[in-house]
């Protein structure tokens, strides 16, 4: 395997060893006819075996054994140019066209075997991303050994001995030995190092070569030497220091002069103390090291455990921050526990007095509603609910700009969604078999409830339509300090009339009998249907009137102050205001029997209150919903309730 990639040799000395067991030869080789080599062979007893004559001429570069060679490679492809070192390669022999990466167009640098089976520079495979053999990618599998031992038992010229090649004129051939059409070739120098060495051991002889230049370890401005020199010129310096110069001493001169210098030098007699001195000094300055390794390590440590601090202080941070949040969280809940606490507290205060009152029979079981169900569907605020007893439909209106048909009777489910509003559901109103829901989109849409399809939209108001209430053949819309009067003719809405001199918002409306009611700031308006004038006026307190009822015996307003005020429907005098809501009464409603009068009202405390209205006192407190409750509707003994939660609940004796 060697003799097929190293140089041959006509004939070697009996003195040198086999090749099989040397660790590396050296040759040298014989200058040309026309070089002018001063060169003296060293004695047979330097330990050099004789060495086997080599002709110059016969140094190939790898440049131009591509540029002989038939392979197909890319001529302009450099991958190394820059980054490879800038050592003289100049080899005795042409090497094999086997040992060339493919790439790079060199002899193999560290070849390695890629996952195509083929062989290249590990540098070349690492920045390459197709193999130019086969295209397929490159990656890195494993060393190629047995390439590498070939390529370290070529023959190549001790670098000194080397020198950079001068560039070619008129297009003349470059001399085998030029590294050819590469910036910073080189050729061999018939004035330099004659050996021939492996590739592979190169660094071994460099490192003790003869030519290798040094500079005068006396005066760096001493010309350049070659190593061989070295000890001739060491014998004929000028510039040799005594050897106590670092204490002081000032002379120079040559060996002849140094050695009498040492027999007067003052310091040459305490060479032992300087001695000393020098080994207490570098004692010191090791101590002094290791001192700075330890403080390094302790401030690494340091370091280590400043940042564990850090750590840890805002791992606290997040402890605190989630138990501040807890702690909130508790008083919410805590609060709300008191304030419902409060509110049972009351409920137990009204039973007290009305047991202390002798009137019992308000209390029987049968008479206590309870929550049946639930309807969920709405993703926003419910604000208004409407029923259409004829077929046991409830309807709600929400923030979702939606109105839901629900079943009451069989499925307890949505019928269907109706869309067409472009604002809150506020008011919903049904006459006939037609729905009209009012909207902050300034609208009213009627609705057909047999097929519950929307058959018209009437641009109402100049602001939100807050309620509607229809009797007589007619609906009444309320807004801002405006009711209007419409004819209902078929689908149509035709404007009759416009009320005025409202004060405020008109938040409620209600029509019994002959009568219509309209509630605003501090003011409830009585008017008479047919002639559309205001028939009686009464004053409120707790700000604007968000609510009205009408029983057979009393006028019932809701009120933004939590208050529900009572007047005499025949006196229209005021006879109670009821307490016990801590949040304003949104909704208020009525359901009626031969035996007794109950009223409900609903709060922005989330809760709905039972009002007796044969003794003005509070029954009972329905605490189910989790947001404000905003409407109500009675049907059949039925309650319905909806909230800010986006819910409907039922309720049920």
């Amino acid at each position: 395997m060697e003799a097929s990639f190293g140089p041959t040799f006509s004939a070697v000395a009996p003195g040198a060893k086999a090749e099989g067991s040397s660790s590396y030869k050296q040759h040298r080789r014989t200058p040309s006819s026309s070089s002018t080599l001063n060169y003296s062979p060293r004695d047979d007893d330097d330990g050099m075996p004789p060495i086997t004559p080599r002709r110059s001429d016969s140094a190939i570069s790898i440049r131009s054994l591509h540029s002989e060679s038939n392979m197909s490679l890319r001529s302009t492809f450099s991958l190394h140019e820059e980054e490879e070192d800038t050592e003289p390669q100049v080899f005795a022999e042409q090497p094999s066209v086997k040992l060339c990466c493919q790439l790079c167009c060199n002899v193999f640098k560290d070849p390695v075997i890629t996952t195509c089976g083929h062989t290249f520079c590990r540098r070349c495979a690492l920045t390459s991303d197709k193999c130019p053999v086969d295209a397929a990618k490159l990656t890195v599998v494993v060393n190629n050994i047995a390439v590498a031992e070939q390529i370290g038992e070529l023959f190549i010229h001790c670098k000194y001995g080397c020198r950079a090649a001068a560039s070619t004129a008129g297009g003349a051939a470059a001399s085998p030995s030029i590294v050819a059409g590469k910036p910073g070739a080189y050729e061999v120098d018939p004035l330099g190092c004659p050996f021939t060495i492996k590739l592979s051991t190169r660094k071994e002889h460099e490192a003790s070569c003869d030519y290798r230049p040094v500079r005068c370890p006396n005066n760096p401005s001493c010309p350049p030497l070659l190593t061989m020199n070295l000890e001739a010129h060491l014998k004929e310096c000028e510039h040799i220091k005594c050897p106590h110069s670092k204490y002081g001493c000032t002379f120079i001169g040559n060996q002849d002069t140094y050695e009498t210098h040492l027999e007067v030098c003052k310091f040459e007699g305490l060479k032992e103390f300087l001695q000393q001195t020098d080994d207490r000094f570098h004692e010191m300055q090791l101590t002094l090291a290791q001192k700075d390794q330890d403080i390094a390590f302790l401030r690494s440590m340091l370091g280590k455990l400043s940042e564990k601090l850090d750590q840890l202080e805002k791992n606290l941070e997040l402890k605190f921050d989630v138990l501040d949040e807890n702690q909130s969280k508790l008083s919410e809940d805590l609060m709300e526990f008191r304030r419902d606490a409060s509110m049972l507290n009351d409920e137990l205060s009204h039973i007290n007095a009305r047991l202390n009152m002798g009137i019992l029979g308000s209390y029987d079981p049968q008479q206590i509603f309870k929550c049946k169900g639930t309807f969920v569907g709405h993703q926003g605020p419910v604000w208004c609910l409407c029923v259409y007893s004829t077929g046991d439909l409830l309807f709600s209106g929400s923030s979702d700009k939606t109105i839901k048909v629900w079943d009451t009777c069989t499925t307890y489910k949505c019928q269907k969604t109706l869309e067409g509003h472009d604002g809150i559901v506020l008011a919903l109103c049904i006459q006939g078999n037609r729905l009209y829901s009012g909207s902050a989109d300034c609208t009213i849409i009627v609705w057909d409830i047999q097929t519950l399809q929307k058959v018209n939209t009437i641009r109402a108001h100049d602001n939100p339509v807050c309620t509607l209430v229809s009797s007589h053949n007619m609906l009444f819309s309320g807004s801002l300090k405006a009711i209007k009067v419409w004819d209902i003719v078929v689908t149509e809405l035709k404007l009759k009339k416009e009320l005025t001199g409202l004060n405020h918002w008109v938040r409620a409306l209600v029509a019994s009998q002959n009568h219509l009611y309209s509630g605003s700031y501090q003011t409830i308006k009585i008017w008479d249907i047919r002639s559309l004038e205001c028939v009686h006026v009464l004053q409120t307190s707790g700000g604007s009137v968000y609510s009205i009822a009408v029983t057979n015996h009393h006028i019932v307003c809701g009120t933004y102050e939590n208050l529900i005020h009572v007047w005499d429907i025949e006196s229209k005098e005021q006879v109670r205001t009821l307490t016990g809501h801590v949040g304003t009464v949104y909704a208020l409603a009525v359901i009626s029997t031969p035996d007794q009068t109950k009223v409900f009202s609903a709060s922005y405390d989330r809760s709905l209150r039972v009002w007796s209205m044969d003794n003005m006192i509070c029954t009972q407190t329905l605490l189910r919903h989790q947001g404000s409750v905003t409407a109500l509707a009675v049907s059949r003994g039925r309650l319905f309730s909806g909230a800010v939660d986006s819910t409907v609940k039922v309720w049920t004796c």
